[in-house]
């Protein structure tokens, strides 16, 4: 009788273990169509021009949405004065709006010196030809275009030096939310020198020494609400 009492509590125990192992399943290993393969840091997907890659190296933008793993907070959206970020109730402040309503801990100045470290990252990494540093910063669109630019100096047997002199300023000039997917884009006021070489180490643009202005437009994407927290560079337009 005490071992038949045995077995039926084991197997009671059993049953219980197995219903909170599949309910955890169902819950945490729930397939959405918007993870990315296991290799494939910040940057960001091919699909919607927004979703980032999952990975190792990541320029994470500080405050850009919730840690992986947590769930996005559900909240009404409250207008604010986004006063000394962007103008007040211009299109980009209700952007901002929407993107608090998905992500409340949504932070735009936390955002944008995030987006100063991507872009002196991207910069430097594109004129070193630094593939795999790009590979896991920019959308698939944006990497086969650096892509085709690094392989046209390689054929011609060019190098480019890059010195970053200063960011003067980078501002948050356009919001964009359609379907869970935001888009935040950047105006940078930068100070660079840069060179391009040919073979032989003559310069055949640019100047080493020369300190130029250089204002660059990017836009950066990530899908709310999604458990990856980081952003990815979906265009790239030279800037006014």
């Amino acid at each position: 009788m005490m071992q038949d009492s045995l077995d039926l509590t084991t197997l009671i125990f059993l049953g219980l273990a197995v219903f909170v192992i599949w309910k955890l399943r169902s819950v945490l290993g729930q397939k959405t169509g918007s993870e990315r393969p296991p290799f494939n840091p910040l940057a960001r997907r091919e699909e919607p021009p927004a979703a980032p890659r999952d990975g190792d190296n990541v320029v994470r933008l500080p405050g850009a949405g919730p840690e992986r793993g947590a769930a996005a907070p559900v909240a009404t959206a409250v207008p604010r004065n986004w006063k000394g970020v962007v103008e007040p109730n211009s299109p980009a402040a209700r952007g901002l709006d929407l993107i608090l309503q998905q992500e409340p801990n949504f932070d735009p100045r936390g955002f944008t010196d995030g987006a100063k470290v991507a872009y002196e990252t991207i910069v430097t990494a594109f004129a070193k030809g630094d593939r795999k540093t790009l590979k896991t910063l920019l959308s698939r669109e944006v990497a086969d275009g650096f892509e085709r630019a690094i392989q046209g100096r390689e054929r011609a047997g060019q190098t480019v030096e890059t010195t970053f002199v200063s960011i003067d300023r980078a501002e948050i000039v356009g919001v964009d939310v359609r379907n869970r997917v935001a888009q935040v884009t950047v105006r940078y006021l930068s100070k660079l020198i840069t060179a391009t070489r040919g073979p032989q180490g003559q310069v055949v643009d640019g100047s080493p020494e020369k300190v130029v202005d250089v204002t660059d437009v990017w836009t950066f994407a990530r899908t709310l609400g999604s458990r990856d927290p980081n952003w990815q560079l979906v265009a790239t337009e030279a800037g006014h």
